[in-house]
């Protein structure tokens, strides 16, 4: 290749690209025949891969891209050499080769070289494309992140969109701009210089006067249609770079963008086709969603919050309207608005997450906590099984709105009012086990706790309505539901609502599984952190370590090391960390001295959190006291007897503690052991009462089998009887049985008295069945007798004449 001859170099290049076109294999050539034994000989033509393969292996691919070099000239041989790289390039080892020899910014620096077939432009961005797919994308976009090759690439692009006419042209012109977006990830490429035509490009969706975009329109064809996404990403990307932003703003491309976010016009003739345009609004909107936080001022100026609030309107009214759904924005939104109310929200969510007053006042006197609400109930009776996903995003991205327009603002707090409790509460209500769905519920979860922190804690009135629905059992359902994501943010918004004197009547009167109460709940969860956290404590919960009764295993481990005093230790740091400091405040201000339905295993946990704060002090005393010895530093006398009565303190209430804990164990094993005694006894009783029973039905079967031992029982009843009975009789006394005369039996006959006096026609004998209270019975002979109901006649009353 370096010998000057431009039929050479061509034709070394026609064999380089003959490798990659396998031809059929020609005949074999015939050899030489030798002395008296004839030895035939044959040539086989070598195959196409293992051509390819020596030319990997011979590294073809480097010393072409260095012959390269030689032919800046020559037009028609450089064709030839970059149509032999654009098939050397489709391997993997050959692009690593090139690589390596600088390929990437040779090539690209040459892009706008004179060549009047086009050639040159279309193999080199195809060597361009291969390299970014088959070698180190970081390696590649690291070579032509300079301002030679990002000059090359601006003025290809610049001709390609202002004279290109045909459909490769604008191919080649997509081509080129989804390189420079590859090459604009790299912070370090100075992209600021050579785009500020995209910018101006960009401006052509509203009017500008600037020469070079005066006149030009894009046209409905596909590749105009992937330029416009184009255009959107790479802005989406540069606007990153806070240098790009007095760019953007002479673009006016927040105006360009706020163009799409409109509802569609009837009758109105559209450049795009119905899919097309819906594309392109979800994707500006989109962009919209990383631009306009950067260009607030712009954003204000072009009255953006009345824009979207006017367009979120539009997606929550029921206007007939098909949407798509064919792009990636538009998934899940086939049919209705979801798509387009999703980005619009997204979009908003950016902008009051900014914490700009400005902002977020403008949104509230244009009624957007109202209009969010509205959408919200909207959305719960739209609910259906398709869209759930992107219902819960919706829903979450609205609430997450709200907690930022209410955080510090009383005001929009008022406004959220009764109507944004009942959606909280709604949410609240969602079966547990939906959280394990993956669809969003547990972020909805997220912004439904964090809404109730910003939109109800702090607004009196709310507080209370959220009393009233029983939000406090409701947040300790969830509580009870043991997850660990969310225990912290539930223990926080606890600590908080406990400010209000009516909340700890609501946290004593709940009751979870197994009447379970919350003070229970509590305790459970402490020891259950104390037990991740590797706290050290005995079988029945007691301290074990009196000097360190709070240390964890990470604690154990991490040596005391000096710091500054404006720098938090360990211990510190430990309060932040785990969630034993939130139940510590939960429990002090529900008072520990009448918490309902615990076990003689939770006193002993209680102990312990009810000395919590002096721990967590003397374990901070203790640090600084380390922290002295560390430094070799030595206090002075008074300093030093107080810093070590203050650790004996510590260490003495740990004693304490453990010596409370211990009674408290043995009262409990002292009551364990009279309550065994309790049951104990209970069953001897309950046997002996059986032994009884069994004795008894054994007399009762001799009685009723042997008729010696049943007059023998009789005989000793009556006596039983004559025995109770008084001596002597009251003169003048009547003598009444209570025995039937020849009854044969020993058990007793019941209250049966003969009135002697009764005459006997009247009451037919002891044995006559009687109903008179019921019936009006004839007196007849012997014993009276059931008959049929007589209809009686009523007396006459006394006015009656007759």
């Amino acid at each position: 290749m370096k010998i000057q001859n431009s039929e050479l170099r061509i034709q070394i290049c026609k064999c380089i690209i003959d490798f990659y076109h396998a031809e059929p294999p020609k005949k074999h050539i015939p050899g030489k025949v030798f002395n008296t034994v004839s030895v035939i000989t044959c040539y086989q033509q070598a195959s196409s891969s293992y051509k390819i393969k020596m030319a990997e292996v011979g590294g073809l691919a480097k010393t072409m891209i260095q012959s390269l070099k030689l032919l800046e000239n020559q037009l028609v041989e450089k064709l030839w050499v970059l149509k032999a790289l654009q098939h050397l390039s489709t391997s993997e080892v050959n692009c690593t080769l090139m690589v390596k020899a600088q390929a990437a910014s040779g090539i690209c620096a040459h892009l706008n070289d004179p060549d009047p077939s086009g050639q040159l432009l279309f193999r080199s961005s195809e060597i361009l494309w291969n390299l970014l797919e088959k070698s180190s994308k970081e390696e590649v976009i690291q070579q032509l992140s300079n301002l030679k090759c990002l000059l090359a690439l601006k003025e290809v692009f610049k001709n390609l969109f202002i004279r290109g006419v045909s459909h490769y042209d604008r191919q080649l012109r997509n081509d080129i701009l989804v390189i420079t977006t590859i090459i604009s990830q790299n912070p370090g490429a100075p992209m600021i210089v050579t785009f500020i035509f995209l910018f101006l490009f960009f401006s052509l969706t509203v009017k500008s006067q600037n020469p070079l975009v005066k006149g030009l329109k894009l046209s409905n064809s596909y590749e105009d249609f992937e330029l416009k996404k184009l255009l959107f990403n790479i802005i989406v990307i540069l606007c990153k770079d806070l240098s790009t932003i007095q760019l953007l703003i002479d673009g006016k491309v927040i105006l360009a963008l706020f163009t799409y976010v409109k509802r569609p016009e009837k009758h109105k003739i559209l450049e795009w086709s119905a899919a097309q345009y819906e594309e392109l609004q979800l994707h500006a909107i989109a962009t919209l969603s990383s631009v306009a936080p950067f260009l607030i001022d712009e954003y204000m100026f072009y009255n953006g919050n009345a824009q979207i609030l006017e367009f979120l309107a539009w997606c929550d009214n029921e206007d007939s309207f098909f949407s798509h759904g064919n792009s990636f924005h538009g998934a899940g939104g086939r049919g209705n608005k979801f798509a387009q109310m999703r980005y619009s929200l997204r979009l908003l969510r950016a902008m009051v997450y900014l914490e700009n007053d400005t902002i977020n006042k403008d949104l509230c006197e244009k009624g957007a906590i109202q209009q969010l609400i509205g959408i919200f109930k909207n959305t719960i009776s739209k609910y259906n099984d398709k869209e759930e996903a992107i219902l819960l995003e919706i829903q979450s991205d609205i609430l997450l709105i709200l907690s930022g327009l209410c955080e510090h603002h009383i005001p929009g707090k008022e406004i959220f009012g009764t109507g944004g409790v009942d959606i909280i509460l709604h949410v609240m209500k969602t079966d547990p086990k939906k959280l394990q769905s993956g669809l969003g519920y547990n972020v909805l979860l997220y912004s439904t706790l964090d809404s109730i922190w910003c939109c109800i804690l702090g607004c009196y009135p709310s507080e209370d309505y959220f009393l009233e629905k029983e939000g406090i059992f409701l947040l300790l359902d969830l509580l009870a539901l043991n997850q660990k994501k969310f225990c912290n943010l539930i223990l926080g918004i606890m600590v908080e609502f406990c400010d209000n004197p009516k909340t700890a009547a609501h946290v004593n009167a709940w009751r979870g599984k197994k009447d379970q109460t919350a003070a229970s709940l509590l305790i459970k969860l402490w020891r259950k952190e104390e037990k991740e956290l590797g706290v050290k404590r005995d079988k029945y919960g007691k301290i074990v370590d009196t000097k360190k009764p709070l240390f964890t295993s990470f604690q154990e481990e991490q040596k005391i090391i000096p710091l500054p005093a404006n720098c938090p230790t360990i211990a510190v740091m430990d309060v932040a960390e785990n969630i034993r400091a939130k139940i510590y405040a939960v429990l002090g201000k529900l008072d520990f001295e009448n918490l309902p339905g615990l076990s003689a295993e939770d006193f002993v946990t209680l102990c312990i959190i009810h000395r919590y704060l002096d721990f967590k002090i003397g374990e901070i005393w203790n640090e600084i006291y380390e922290e002295i010895k560390l430094e070799k530093l030595r206090p002075v006398t008074t300093d030093k007897k107080i810093l070590e009565s203050i650790t004996a303190a510590s260490e003495n209430i740990g004693k304490m503690v453990v010596s409370l804990q211990s009674e408290m164990i043995e009262s409990q094993a002292r009551q364990d052991v009279q309550n065994e005694q309790k049951v104990y006894t209970k069953i001897q009783a309950t046997h002996k009462q059986r032994e009884l029973a069994n004795k008894s039905w054994g007399n009762f079967l001799a009685r009723t089998s042997n008729a010696k031992t049943l007059k023998k029982a009789k005989r000793l009843q009556e006596k039983a009887i004559e025995s109770s009975r008084y001596g002597e009789r009251p003169p003048n006394a009547i003598f009444h049985r209570t025995d039937i005369k020849g009854l044969n039996a020993t058990v007793p006959s019941g209250g049966v008295v003969t009135v002697e006096s009764t005459p006997a026609r009247l009451v037919g004998g002891p044995l006559a069945d009687t109903d008179i209270a019921l019936k009006k019975l004839p007196i007849r002979g012997g014993a009276l007798q059931k008959v049929k109901a007589v209809k009686t006649v009523d007396e006459p009353k006394k006015s009656d004449p007759t």
